[in-house]
């Protein structure tokens, strides 16, 4: 067919459509295939161009009429223009059925009884656009004026201020009430066990992390053990009221800035950080109790799309660039020649080297003081000593690369993360076990790299993490009076640094929600 292949465009793919009937088949098989790269089956297609798509329809006998107005019906869509993208784009089986969810929202239908099949419908001379149809969340490609979104794209009762004093919360315990129980019983579940162990990763995975990080910036004044502490604490309790679990709770790396500026201006100063910082945590709660009151969350619809993704980028810098200034700092104090092997030889040499003493003076005094100072190899061998410590083999000592080590420990964890997230989208394994994978990708990677570091035995470096439950330095106790040795005017002077601090944890909690609740997420 030349002159319909002068008609088709250039570059355009084909989508073949094809159904059948077997005798040996219970129940119909269907399967929806995208080529990648589009493939040239000769034979196929009416005229020789790539196959893209490949819909397929097999089924038992007697039903031929159905698997064939089937076929007609997938032909129908896929003329499309909005599902024809949806095709392109889908990744799993649920994109698919969203597609033609959407299409058949969209379509009009004619009632077999109103209508003469044998009489065609004539092409309109202007095809309407199709663009609003791929605006999400808007019913028939219009929308209504007065249901217009709010300027930042984020709407919603619980974003609208009420004008009265705590009604935002009051109005929150109101929609939380009805559920309250039913989130406790459907989370009884074995469905649930992955979301856990997930949620326990993804909450847990930051707050050591930026406690650790506290720990080098505060000297150990507010380090791991206190951040998982007062996460545990804020964790229950918000679990229990709240309902969004991804929600920060702990450090971030704003709070993380803030905290090292604080403690460098006590240190120059010299005022009591533990002291000082109490009283800012005392008045950063006052205000944001104030904030709770004034329904000031309210303020949320007018964070922009460019807001969130600043702040998102801002966190992942700050963690790129604390990983990296630890591979430096590493690189500082572990050489990788900076090893000691210790040599001892047994009681009989001991003896003979005292007598070697007693008989040659000064020439075995010397030898002696070799043998206090530590032996080399050579030696250690000659008087049948033993090589001692970690860093010594058999033969002699063994040096384990300690910074060598952990970049390789580093870079394989960023690769191995990354390749487990994209594993959905590879051409392994069901999809069920592709999904499971992507979604447990980081704690598989973790727990993956930590069990080959404890097999591999080199002493890289681990976070300090106290045995027993107990502050971190010894000279502190668990309760902190916002005076201690400061002056007393620094209570109230600690005001201006709590109103920063409120901001940056409002930021920090107001901007998360709004990245997890977007709607593309499709939380209930």
């Amino acid at each position: 067919d030349l002159h319909f292949m002068k008609k088709i465009p250039p570059g355009a793919e084909a989508s073949n459509i094809l159904v059948g009937e077997l005798e040996f088949l219970d129940r119909a098989v269907v399967a929806f295939v995208r080529l990648s790269p589009a493939v040239l089956l000769t034979g196929l297609a009416e005229v020789p161009i790539p196959t893209r798509f490949l819909f397929i329809l097999l089924g038992p006998l007697g039903k031929g009429q159905q698997y064939h107005e089937i076929g007609r019906s997938i032909a129908t869509l896929m003329t499309d223009e909005v599902f024809h993208d949806v095709a392109y784009k889908a990744k799993d089986r649920n994109d698919l059925v969203s597609g033609i969810d959407e299409f058949l929202d969209q379509v009009t239908v004619l009632p077999p009884g109103e209508w003469d099949p044998t009489i065609r419908i004539e092409p309109p001379k202007n095809v309407p656009s199709q663009e609003k149809r791929k605006i999400p969340g808007v019913p028939n490609g219009t929308a209504a004026h007065g249901d217009a979104e709010q300027p930042g794209g984020h709407s919603g009762p619980e974003l609208q201020r009420t004008g009265k004093f705590f009604g935002g919360l009051i109005l929150d315990i109101k929609r939380k009430a009805p559920f309250f129980w039913s989130d406790f019983r459907d989370a009884l579940s074995l469905q649930c066990l992955a979301s856990f162990l997930f949620l326990y990763c993804a909450c847990m995975s930051p707050v050591i992390t930026f406690g650790g990080l506290l720990g080098e910036a505060t000297e150990g004044r507010i380090s791991a053990i206190e951040s998982l502490f007062g996460a545990s604490m804020t964790g229950i309790a918000y679990s229990l009221f709240g309902g969004q679990p991804l929600t920060i709770l702990g450090s971030t790396g704003p709070v993380l800035v803030f905290e090292k500026i604080l403690f460098k201006f006590c240190k120059e100063y010299g005022l009591s950080y533990l002291s000082l910082r109490a009283s800012i945590g005392l008045w950063t709660a006052i205000l944001c109790i104030i904030l709770v009151a004034t329904d000031a969350s309210s303020l949320v619809c007018y964070i922009t799309r460019f807001t969130e993704e600043a702040f998102a980028s801002l966190i992942c810098i700050i963690f790129i660039y604390e990983a990296l200034e630890k591979l430096f700092h590493l690189s500082l104090y572990s050489h990788f020649y900076l090893v000691k092997c210790n040599s001892v030889i047994s009681y009989y040499y001991n003896l003979v080297l005292m007598l070697y003493n007693i008989l040659l003076g000064v020439h075995a005094t010397l030898l002696y003081h070799i043998y206090l100072l530590g032996f080399f190899p050579k030696e250690c061998k000659k008087f049948h000593g033993e090589f001692l410590g970690r860093a010594c083999g058999h033969h002699g000592p063994y040096v384990p690369d300690v910074l060598f080590w952990s970049v390789i420990l580093f870079f394989s964890t960023v690769t191995l993360s990354s390749t487990l997230k994209q594993f959905k989208t590879s051409r392994y394994f069901p999809t069920k076990v592709r999904s499971v994978v992507s979604d447990f990708a980081v704690f598989l990677t973790i727990l993956s790299m930590v069990l080959i570091d404890y097999a591999i035995g080199i002493p890289s470096p681990k976070l300090q993490v106290p045995n027993a439950f107990k502050p971190t330095r010894d000279d502190r106790g668990w309760f902190i009076t916002p005076l201690g040795p400061n002056p007393w005017w620094t209570v109230i002077a600690a005001v201006i640094p709590a109103l920063l601090c409120t901001i940056l944890i409002f930021m920090d909690q107001q901007i998360t929600a709004v990245i997890i609740n977007r709607k593309e997420h499709k939380l209930k």
